[in-house]
């Protein structure tokens, strides 16, 4: 059996502008691009129209909470669509306490039907394995139970992207969990490619995965030092073992938080022959 796919992301200012990323990728390779809502719509769509003229899939994340009105929604989904010939995207709750417009939730983004109606086929939304500072696991449950129930009567094909961490044991419990529960969305575990332990410790306190940044310390050994780079094929190893296993799984992919540099996460993927193509 192959090893298992991934996908990589990379900054609006890196698709855009970076040669580092010209012939990096395969062919194809699903590239998502982030939006932390300092960038306008000119330039996200930029970036999107760079990545796929390099060859590769975009994939723009749309950030609910960020998001203004329904006009500015509808003016970038049609651009991206049409001048990106973008058909997947993926959309958060943004990470804001309060919402900047007049959405709230990811929900009430999906429920506009803008993503349908102009061409957006598929669609990845958040997962939290290690759970949310904005909600709880019930609400977490319950708003995968109305995506899902939403994807069916609509046709859109939704995934689980989810955050980051280091407990492989935890990730696949969690999939697990949800499978137990009833979701049949493909879930893409979210993994960090090399990195220094100091550089994870920085982005784990900004993205709220705390519990397994502590796992990751407490390992001991060379991996767990401040000098030593963090290797990800610990993590990945096992999620891929669980992968090949003879039990049903919603996991599917990896998407991988290039951290520590996006040529030295790439070169980690080729080595592992783990590309969505």
């Amino acid at each position: 059996m192959d090893n298992i796919n991934a996908s990589i992301e990379v900054s609006p200012k890196q698709a855009a502008e970076s040669g580092a990323i010209v012939d990096l990728f395969p062919p194809g390779g699903r590239v998502y691009i982030t939006d932390v809502g300092t960038d306008s719509t000119d330039y996200l769509v930029q970036a999107a129209k760079r990545v796929r003229d390099l060859g590769y899939e975009p994939i723009p994340h749309f950030a609910s909470r960020r998001m203004i009105n329904s006009d500015i929604l509808e003016g970038r989904v049609k651009r991206m669509v049409n001048e990106a010939r973008v058909t997947d995207v993926l959309v958060i709750g943004g990470g804001l306490e309060k919402e900047a417009g007049e959405f709230a939730s990811t929900m009430e983004l999906l429920e506009t039907g803008v993503f349908q109606r102009n061409g957006v086929t598929h669609m990845g939304i958040a997962g939290h394995p290690e759970g949310s500072p904005d909600f709880d696991n019930d609400i977490a449950m319950e708003a995968l139970y109305e995506k899902q129930e939403f994807a069916k009567k609509t046709g859109l094909n939704l995934r689980i992207v989810t955050q980051f961490g280091f407990d492989a044991v935890k990730f696949i419990n969690w999939a697990q969990g949800l499978h137990m529960a009833g979701i049949t969305m493909p879930v893409h575990l979210g993994v960090a490619g090399p990195a220094k332990v100091t550089t994870l410790i920085k982005y784990a306190a900004m993205c709220g995965v705390g519990n397994s940044l502590s796992f990751l310390k407490k390992r001991g050994g060379a991996m767990a030092t401040m000098v030593a780079g963090f290797d990800p094929n610990e993590v990945v190893d096992l999620i891929e073992s669980h992968w090949r296993g003879p039990d049903p799984s919603l996991i599917t992919q990896l998407h991988v938080f290039p951290f520590g540099g996006v040529k030295k996460s790439t070169s980690w993927l080729i080595e592992r022959k783990s590309w969505t193509i």
